[in-house]
């Protein structure tokens, strides 16, 4: 998929975004299952609200982890959700 900066993520309808205290992360419910989402896997998805374009998105990671250069990172873990189905382009 060709990630645009300016798509704005929202989190499909079959999948569901929460935080499990028993796994102490944040996870991607679906009607067949869950996946554990790595710490900063979680930090993208709590952003992708259906609201914030990819661009604001990489830049408040940035800002709220005082890093730089999160672009890079920040598109290949979108590019996973998009292609798992988690996450589309909100029409």
């Amino acid at each position: 998929m060709n990630i645009n900066k300016a798509d704005i993520p929202e989190v499909a309808p079959t999948f569901r975004l929460q935080w499990e205290e028993v796994q102490d992360c944040y996870v991607v419910l679906y009607p067949e299952g869950m996946v554990k989402l790595s710490g900063s896997a979680g930090e993208i998805m709590k952003r992708i609200n259906g609201e914030q374009a990819i661009d604001s998105i990489i830049k408040d990671l940035e800002t709220t982890f005082s890093e730089n250069n999160l672009e890079d990172d920040v598109i290949k873990f979108l590019e996973v959700a998009y292609d798992t189905g988690w996450i589309r382009n909100k029409k």
